[in-house]
C-alpha cells in the first residue's frame, strides 16, 4: 500500500478525531507546489475586538470568495472575510477523491430530519448533507462538475419579479468568472476566457466514455456542450479543474489576491450572530468565535452573508430575522418577521444500482487506483484520478412528467460514474452516502469480488423537483445544527419522474453500444423491496425511497423576491427586506432551483452581488472608482 493511500485509509477510518488539526498538518506537509503563480497559502488574520471594516463577508465559499475578490478591487474599501474552516489539502486537490472529503473535518456534518419518502434504509434513517467548512466552502467538497442549467431557469426568476436576473442578464456574470480551457469552446459566445475560475474537461478518457456517447446517438441524442445553446443531450462533464487538479473558489478567487492590503481573512472563525440595532434595524457588525475567544467586529457599510443555504438561513434566524412564531419559540427577539428557512429545494439522486461489464479495465473499481503508475500520472495532471468525483458522462433528458410544454427543458439528469457502490471495498463511498454495511452485504456481496470490480453506475437526478422543504432552528445557538426537512418526493410527480429516469438508464444500457460488453444490471433486490416484482414500477418506487440521497444542491431558504411578495427574504438587489446594511449572496437566495449543478449559479450570484454592492455605493463596475 502506497504511503499516500495509507494516509487516506487512516484519515477515513478516524473521521471522528480532531480532523481539523490532522488536515492542517497534512496541508502544510503534502500539498503540491503550486503550478500557477497565483496559487499559495492565504494568510490568517485575527481581528482586534471592535475593529472596523467597510464590509464583512461571512463564508469563504463558492459565492463569498467571489464577493471578497471583487469588493477588494476598490482599494479604499477594507474587507474582512470570515471562514469557519481552514486550508484545503493535498487530497482535496485530487478530483476523484471528492467522495472521501465529506468524511473529514472540512464538512459541517449536517443531517436531515428523518424523511418519510427518502433515505429510509440509510444510517439513522436520515440523509447526509455535506457542506464545506473550509476556504472554498462546498466547492472543495463537490464533484467539480460545472453546469449552469437551462436559460429558462433564469428567465423564471425574472418572471417572478426579480428584475435583472433573466438569462441574458446573468450570462455575462457566468462568463466573467470563467477561463474555459476547452480549445474548441474558447470562441463560443456561451463561454468566457481570462476569468479566475478554470473550467476544463478531465484529461482522462474513461473506456466508458465512447459507449456512452454511442448509446446517446443510438437513442437520437446529440453530443453537446452542457453549457451551450441546447441542454438536452449527452456530454462529457466540464469541471472546475486546473491542469487536472481541483480549482475551488478559494484557489480561483482568494489565493491570487491573498496579499491585497485591504483584504483580511480570518480562518477557524465561526460566526454566532449578526449584530443588528433593533431600533434602526441596521446591521452594525458580527460576533464570532476563534480559538475559544469571542470577538466582535464592526461594519461601516454592509455585512454580506455568504454562509450557504443552511448557514445563512440559520444565522439570520438566530440574529432575529425569521418567522416570528418560530423565533419566539426559542426566545429570540424578532427584528424582522420574514419567511427565512422556507422554500428549501434540492436535487435528489438514486444511487444504488450497479451495472456489470464483461471486460476488465473498463471501470475505476479495477483500475488499481492506488498503483504507482496511476499516482505518477496524476502528478503530471493526467490519468483516472483526474475524473471529477469519478463522473465520466452526463445526459439531460425530458420526461413525460415535465410540467413544461417546452421540450428543450430537461427534468432528469443522468450521471455516469466510472465506478459504483458495488465496488466500494473500503467503505468510503458507503460512508458518504450513509449506506449501512448490512445493506451492502445483502445487495452486493452476493456478487463475486471480480464482478463487483467490473461495475459502473448511471444515476438519475431529479433536476426540476416540485417538492419543497423547510429549515428550522433546533435551538437559539448557531452551534446547534438546524432541523432540516427536505420533504423529498412529497409531490407524487417527483417520484414518477425519477422512475422515468431509471427507465431511461435501462434504455441506455440496452443499446448496442453497451451490449457489446454484455452490460447488465445487478438484480439482487434492495432490502425492504423483496416482496415486490423486480423491475416493476412498484419495485423501483420502493428502491428509490430506500436509498435516494442529496446531490448537495440545497437552495432557496433566503428567497429572492420583490418588495410586497410575502414569500421573499431578500430583494432582487439581495438586500434583506426591512434591514439596512445586510445582504445575502449565496445559493440561499435562489427562488426556484435551476436544472444545474448549483456551484456555477453560486459563483454567478457572487459576481452579480459584488456589482450590485458597487453600484449602490457609487462605484463604477468598470473602473472601480467613484
Amino acid at each position: 500500500m502506497k504511503w499516500w493511500f495509507f494516509l487516506l485509509f487512516i484519515s477515513a477510518g478516524k473521521a471522528q478525531f480532531d480532523t481539523r488539526r490532522f488536515l492542517d498538518y497534512w496541508t502544510d506537509l503534502f500539498r503540491p507546489l503550486p503550478r500557477n503563480p497565483r496559487e499559495g497559502f492565504v494568510p490568517d488574520y485575527t481581528p482586534k475586538n471592535q475593529e472596523e471594516f467597510d464590509f464583512i463577508i461571512i463564508g469563504a465559499g463558492s459565492a463569498g470568495s467571489v464577493v471578497a475578490n471583487r469588493l477588494t478591487e476598490v482599494p479604499q474599501w477594507k474587507v474582512l472575510l470570515i471562514e469557519a474552516g481552514g486550508n484545503e489539502n493535498f487530497f482535496s486537490d485530487i478530483p476523484i477523491f471528492a467522495p472521501f472529503l465529506s468524511l473529514t473535518g472540512m464538512n459541517w456534518g449536517y443531517n436531515s430530519m428523518p424523511e418519510p419518502r427518502a433515505c429510509r434504509d440509510l444510517r439513522g434513517k436520515v440523509c447526509f448533507l455535506p457542506r464545506g467548512r473550509v476556504l472554498g466552502g462546498s466547492s472543495v467538497l463537490n464533484f467539480l462538475i460545472y453546469q449552469r442549467g437551462h436559460p429558462e431557469d433564469y428567465n423564471d426568476w425574472a418572471r417572478m419579479g426579480n428584475e435583472g436576473w433573466s438569462y441574458n442578464e446573468v450570462l455575462p456574470y457566468f462568463k466573467k468568472s470563467e477561463n474555459i480551457g476547452v480549445r474548441e469552446l474558447r470562441n463560443s459566445s456561451y463561454h468566457g476566457v481570462g476569468g479566475y475560475l478554470d473550467i476544463e474537461y478531465s484529461p482522462y478518457h474513461s473506456p466508458l466514455e465512447k459507449p456512452f456517447k454511442q448509446a446517446g446517438e443510438e437513442l437520437g441524442y446529440e453530443w453537446r456542450d452542457p453549457n451551450g445553446e441546447n441542454l438536452i443531450g449527452f456530454s462529457k462533464p466540464q469541471a472546475t479543474m486546473r491542469k487536472g487538479r481541483r480549482c475551488s473558489s478559494s484557489k480561483a478567487f482568494i489565493e491570487p489576491i491573498r496579499f491585497r492590503p485591504n483584504l483580511k481573512v480570518t480562518k477557524f472563525s465561526t460566526v454566532s450572530k449578526i449584530l443588528i440595532d433593533p431600533y434602526t434595524k441596521t446591521a452594525t457588525g458580527v460576533e464570532f468565535t476563534k480559538r475559544n475567544m469571542s470577538i466582535q467586529v464592526r461594519v461601516r457599510r454592509e455585512v454580506i452573508s455568504s454562509a450557504g443555504t443552511i448557514g445563512s438561513a440559520q444565522l439570520l434566524m438566530v440574529s432575529g430575522i425569521g418567522p416570528e412564531d418560530h423565533l419566539l419559540e426559542f426566545g429570540i427577539p424578532v427584528i424582522a418577521d420574514l419567511p427565512v428557512g422556507y422554500n428549501l429545494q434540492d436535487h435528489v439522486t438514486f444511487s444504488g444500482n450497479a451495472f456489470i461489464v464483461n471486460q476488465t479495465g473498463m471501470t475505476m473499481n479495477d483500475l488499481a487506483a492506488a498503483s504507482p503508475f496511476v499516482a505518477a500520472a496524476y502528478m503530471q495532471g493526467r490519468g483516472p484520478l483526474t475524473l471529477p468525483g469519478g463522473a465520466t458522462g452526463l445526459a439531460f433528458v425530458h420526461t413525460k412528467y415535465s410540467y413544461d410544454v417546452d421540450q428543450t427543458r430537461p427534468d432528469i439528469e443522468l450521471v455516469m460514474g466510472a465506478g459504483s457502490l458495488a465496488g466500494d471495498a473500503m467503505g468510503i463511498l458507503r460512508s458518504l452516502l450513509g449506506v449501512t454495511d448490512e445493506w451492502y452485504r445483502k445487495v452486493y456481496q452476493t456478487l463475486p469480488f471480480g464482478a463487483r470490480m467490473r461495475t459502473f453506475s448511471i444515476n438519475p437526478v431529479l433536476i426540476r423537483p416540485n417538492s419543497v422543504g423547510r429549515l428550522m432552528l433546533r435551538s437559539p445557538n448557531f452551534t446547534d445544527h438546524p432541523r432540516i426537512h427536505l420533504n423529498y418526493f412529497a409531490d407524487p410527480n417527483d417520484l414518477r419522474t425519477m422512475i422515468e429516469g431509471v427507465r431511461m438508464v435501462q434504455k441506455i444500457i440496452g443499446t448496442k453500444a453497451f451490449q457489446r460488453y454484455n452490460t447488465k444490471l445487478h438484480t439482487t433486490p434492495f432490502p425492504g423491496c423483496e416482496a415486490l416484482l423486480f423491475d416493476s414500477d412498484e419495485y423501483w418506487e420502493c428502491a428509490i425511497m430506500q436509498t435516494s440521497i442529496t446531490l448537495d444542491h440545497q437552495v432557496g431558504t433566503c428567497k429572492m423576491a420583490p418588495a410586497g411578495d410575502p414569500t421573499g427574504v431578500v430583494s432582487p438587489r439581495l438586500k434583506v427586506h426591512g434591514i439596512k446594511g445586510l445582504r445575502v449572496a449565496d445559493a440561499s437566495i435562489i427562488p426556484r432551483i435551476p436544472a444545474a449543478h448549483t456551484h456555477a449559479a453560486a459563483v454567478m450570484i457572487g459576481e452579480k452581488a459584488a456589482d450590485l454592492i458597487k453600484e449602490d455605493w457609487g462605484i463604477s463596475t468598470l473602473t472601480n472608482k467613484l
